[in-house]
């Protein structure tokens, strides 16, 4: 892993904490949180205000999370909205805070300007003891106050205005007044600017979690199902409970709900381009495991690889060989069906409120396309990196740092953007995508 965070390609964005009051503040709220402090003096965070440092310190990688389910945080600026969530435990909560810090931003920087805002992910479930408590995660709500407990304090500040306010008597009430004095030095003027938090409770409706070996829960959907990744149980309340194995059913379930699109369809994309890339990943996986010296390898290398080592491509790159010969040279429209190795490396999510899971699940179903797993699932990929040969390693770190680090935006949206084709020019005819693409053609079972 050393040489993914050397290339900024691990423990990349995260809010550098060095100052001895921020360091303070973090201590009051991991104590009021966890029962825990830090000994460091300097360490990094992410979004939730987790630390790898302080993990590998207190050798709790879930120091902030228990039991993986009800995620607590500690915003010290509201920058940390710009970094990434570290250790996933369900693929909502990084957009969840992200979106809680940027509709409270204002109120969040005041708070934030004298102590740490520390709170919790909260759902009706603590722990998960079943794969069935999963679908009971509907709604998340975001409990939150400042160590100090400004917030909880100004609600009662406020209470006491309007007993002032409204109580006859309440003007030689003494006791009153000398409190609303003394809580207003804390608080500040509530009545002029209020401190409260809003935009506190958010829908988890469609969702991946890394429980139970990694689950895909779509029961929000016309067709609902699970995608279970690890041991399948056979009695979620769902209809439809599928695994890696039965790719055509996975296939059709895509396409019921219009999640996909191949990614020839695509506009705005350079889908030879793609598919081409795809290509070089599977060649270099071939070649790893050939024990070949992957350095510098350019264009001419990848095809003399692919030619001197065709017997070890996998039947996916011949898939996509041939898609891409239809897609740049006009030859035959290769017949890929759902059960072919080839289909889920041929498409992408289609735009939708889902996009970002569905192009998730897809890696999953590609695992030797790196970028697409590493853009998508950095979990998976983190995950999937150290079991790869030294070569291959050394070759994917170098091609993203170099491929996708100095342009990440770009990459993304050449990858996975709908942006509309200003052109007026489609590449490839929706006609004969709709008569003869191989995306419709699932096998019949």
């Amino acid at each position: 892993m050393i040489r993914l965070i050397e290339k900024g390609l691990m423990f990349g964005n995260l809010v550098h904490i060095s100052s001895p009051a921020l360091v303070e503040r973090y201590n009051r709220a991991l104590q009021h949180l966890a029962g825990k402090t830090t000994a460091l003096t300097d360490f990094h965070v992410d979004i939730s205000g987790y630390s790898p440092e302080v993990g590998i310190e207190l050798d709790d990688p879930l120091y902030l999370n228990p039991n993986g389910v009800n995620r607590q945080f500690i915003l010290l600026t509201t920058e940390q909205k710009r970094a990434p969530l570290l250790n996933v435990k369900f693929s909502t909560s990084r957009d969840i805070l992200r979106e809680f810090i940027e509709m409270n931003e204002a109120q969040l920087f005041a708070l934030t300007a004298t102590d740490a805002v520390a709170g919790e992910l909260v759902n009706s479930v603590f722990k998960l003891t079943t794969s069935h408590d999963l679908l009971n995660l509907r709604k998340i709500e975001i409990e939150a106050d400042t160590v100090g407990g400004t917030l909880r304090k100004a609600e009662q500040l406020a209470g006491m205005v309007e007993r002032f306010k409204t109580e006859e008597d309440a003007w030689f009430d003494d006791v009153l007044i000398a409190k609303m004095i003394e809580m207003a030095k804390e608080t500040g003027d509530v009545t002029r600017n209020p401190v409260r938090l809003r935009h506190t409770v958010f829908e988890q409706r469609n969702f991946w979690t890394a429980h139970f070996g990694g689950m895909y829960l779509f029961p929000d959907l016309d067709h609902p199902a699970v995608i279970c990744m690890g041991e399948r149980p056979e009695d979620l309340p769902i209809k439809y409970v599928f695994d890696p194995s039965q790719r055509n059913q996975i296939a059709k379930f895509l396409n019921y709900n219009d999640l996909v699109e191949p990614i020839v369809k695509a506009r705005g994309v350079d889908a030879a381009a793609i598919l081409q890339q795809k290509m070089d990943f599977l060649t270099v996986d071939a070649a790893a495991d050939a024990g070949i010296d992957l350095t510098g390898l350019d264009r001419s290398d990848m095809r003399r690889l692919a030619r001197n080592h065709a017997d070890r491509l996998p039947e996916a790159y011949h898939g996509l060989a041939q898609l891409l010969r239809w897609a740049t040279d006009g030859g035959p429209w290769p017949r890929i069906t759902s059960d072919h190795p080839a289909y889920f490396y041929s498409l992408r999510a289609a735009n939708t409120p889902n996009r970002d899971l569905v192009n998730m699940l897809l890696a999953e179903l590609a695992p030797l396309d790196p970028r697409q797993m590493f853009i998508c699932h950095k979990e998976l990929f983190y995950r999937t990196y150290g079991g790869w040969a030294d070569p291959k390693k050394a070759y994917v770190a170098e091609f993203l740092a170099r491929e996708y680090q100095v342009d990440k935006a770009g990459a993304r949206a050449a990858l996975f953007g709908h942006e509309p084709d200003m052109s007026g020019e489609d590449r490839v005819s929706e006609a004969v995508i709709a008569r003869v693409g191989p995306w419709g053609a699932v096998r019949k079972e």
